[in-house]
């Protein structure tokens, strides 16, 4: 794809801006904004300080720390010149995962080095390297067009909990409603395919879980007194739980697929073009033997865009050593569903209930637990005009065809999409082997670079897409 001379001008740009973009970035990287451990909480007051003392630098007119319950976000605010043009806010979290345990990294965690092309350190993928790159696309796109204003107003709301749940961000959406209005999200807290296969995520599963008991007699019984000739919880929980699939690798549970949006032809032949070596996939999947799930969808489309449920724990009666022959008093399963849009967690909850209700034999007791109100899936349409205009930008960038992927993963995203009523588009240029929550974190310099061109093409393309 060749550049026009404007483009070239923005590569330019970004090169020269390179040393200076890396020293600062690490300048960033160093302080340890770890929001799941209340000792760092200070750390990462001092990180949101930190970005807004350099996000007023780079000439945003707005920046406010906007303070929670718990720890502080960022806003920035930069107007276009055209008081008509089309508001655009960037998401993203300035807080970051533990280090634990220190003695796998190869590095100090927060003395953030660069090797072989890449930046290592804690948050240099996950998510401050992601945020930054933006902070230099709009310089580059600035310079090259001599402008003082981008072509659309662009908001920056920079979490500071997001490693630790989230706790605070929906209320804080909420509150500031009137401040992040905007026609489109972008998302930069997600991950590419690979280095030479550049792909947009689309869309993000949610999550909701639950907890059986279920209970028989009062105490555990001689199995050779009443073995037989009463229910027993454990067996009971076994035929339970072995009927939340069908033959097919479905969820039994009534209405469970009614809300989900499926795939489409176009989606499915983008994910087909995807280089996935099933083989390779497996043995990362703790040396799993085969695949397996709903009958129907290839490996990739069940893992982004297939809800499940997963049996992940089950116990009750005697689990120590040597044999107690009884029949149990009660047995015990945890479970968790993925959802995928437009599934809501309370429905699939109260789903759940019931069908718990349905099927526990007379005899048994039976009660259900949900912890939390879930989290809601959300879903970008590959044909809507905002991933449109932001895959043209990304192809500019990367100069061939950009992709879709989904993740498996479940985040805030869908909160920003239902609290401000607008739709998401995902830009980022992370790599599955980033070690994101791991020791030895990375991130391509290459790729932030990129995610700095992408940038600086978007403003441009949303503009006219979004009018």
């Amino acid at each position: 794809m060749q550049l026009t001379e404007r483009d070239q001008e923005i590569v330019q740009y970004i090169e020269a801006g390179r040393d200076r973009f890396i020293a600062d970035l690490k300048e960033w990287l160093a302080i340890p904004s770890v929001s799941g451990d209340p000792a760092y909480a200070t750390e990462v007051r001092r990180s949101a300080g930190w970005l807004a003392d350099y996000l007023r630098g780079q000439g945003f007119p707005t920046v406010e720390i906007w303070d929670t319950p718990g720890l502080p976000a960022v806003y920035a605010e930069w107007p276009a010149a055209d008081p008509s043009a089309p508001t655009v806010l960037v998401y993203g979290h300035h807080d970051v995962q533990p280090v634990e345990p220190l003695s796998e990294w190869d590095t100090a965690p927060f003395e953030p080095v660069e090797k072989d092309g890449r930046l290592i350190g804690r948050g240099a993928s996950d998510d401050k390297g992601q945020v930054f790159f933006h902070t230099l696309g709009i310089r580059a796109a600035l310079a090259a067009s001599g402008a003082d204003a981008p072509p659309v107003t662009v908001k920056l709301l920079v979490e500071g909990e997001e490693e630790s749940g989230s706790v605070h961000f929906a209320g804080l959406l909420r509150d500031r409603r009137d401040r992040l209005g905007c026609d489109a999200i972008v998302i930069s807290d997600t991950t590419m395919w690979a280095a030479d296969v550049p792909s947009m995520c689309t869309g993000m599963r949610g999550l909701t879980e639950a907890e059986v008991t279920l209970r028989g007699p009062s105490s555990d019984l001689h199995s050779g007194s009443f073995g037989g000739a009463v229910p027993n919880p454990l067996h009971a929980m076994a035929t339970l739980m072995a009927a939340l699939h069908d033959a097919d690798g479905r969820v039994t549970l009534p209405g469970f697929y009614d809300d989900v949006v499926p795939l489409t032809d176009e989606e499915r032949a983008l994910f087909a073009k995807l280089p996935f070596d099933e083989a390779e996939w497996l043995r990362t999947a703790g040396g799993s033997r085969a695949a397996y799930g709903e009958k129907g969808y290839t490996t990739l489309e069940r893992v982004w865009a297939r809800p499940t449920a997963e049996i992940n724990g089950m116990w009750g009666g005697h689990t120590g050593p040597g044999g107690k022959t009884i029949v149990p008093r009660e047995a015990h399963a945890k479970i968790s569903f993925r959802l995928v849009a437009v599934q809501d967690p309370a429905k699939v909850q109260q789903a759940f209930r019931d069908w718990v209700a349905a099927n526990t034999p007379y005899g048994v007791e039976a009660e259900v637990h949900v912890p939390g109100g879930g989290v809601r899936p959300c879903f970008s349409p590959i044909d809507s005009p905002g991933v449109t205009a932001a895959r043209r930008a990304m192809e500019r960038a990367f100069g061939r065809e950009v992709l879709f992927t989904r993740e498996g993963g479940s985040g805030p995203e869908a909160d920003l999409a239902d609290v401000l009523d607008a739709p998401l588009i995902f830009v980022a240029v992370g790599l599955d082997d980033d070690r994101i929550h791991a020791p030895n974190e990375k991130v391509e310099v290459s790729l932030l670079l990129k995610g700095a061109e992408t940038a600086a093409y978007l403003w441009e393309e949303l503009a006219a897409a979004l009018r």
